[in-house]
């Protein structure tokens, strides 16, 4: 089992109408971990990194993820808040992301994605789109699968 923070960055979503970040809460309650942290930020480099600030200095988390904020638009800020967090990029998450988004799902628009995944301490940190089908996508093929064998490659 797995202790999780789960991070929602929108200037829009509130807990009512976050589905995004409840499907991460779900998917990640129905394989055995445990969600110990939910919030909603607005999509503002400074208050996400203090989010993140405050969640990688957790001991007890082993995982955090979070949803929204990383297309290309203006106020799409989260991966210039999240990556100074990465020790250890995961680049194949992103890739490998985006190349189901584009067979499976949304097509060339996957190149407009900028889903990344990184390491802090023993710590695995995702940073998914907003986008409900994404997040599904995430969860269900890439995360969920490889979640416990990550956090294994970090604390052996």
């Amino acid at each position: 089992m797995l202790r999780a923070g789960v991070l929602t960055i929108s200037d829009t979503r509130t807990e009512e109408t976050d589905r995004g970040g409840h499907m991460v809460k779900d998917r990640l309650t129905k394989a055995g971990h445990q969600v110990e942290h939910y919030s909603i930020v607005k999509d503002e480099t400074d208050t996400i990194q203090a989010e993140m600030d405050w969640l990688t200095k957790q001991s007890h988390f082993d995982l955090i993820i979070t949803t929204g904020g990383t297309g290309i638009a203006r106020r799409d800020v989260t991966l210039e808040a999240v990556e100074p967090f990465y020790e250890k990029t995961i680049d194949g998450f992103g890739e490998l992301f985006r190349y189901m988004s584009y067979e499976y799902d949304v097509g060339t628009k996957a190149m407009l994605s900028r889903a990344s995944a990184g390491t802090c301490g023993e710590k695995v940190i995702f940073a998914l789109p907003g986008s409900v089908k994404a997040v599904e996508l995430a969860m269900d093929r890439l995360i969920i699968p490889e979640a416990s064998h990550l956090h294994h490659e970090l604390t052996k």
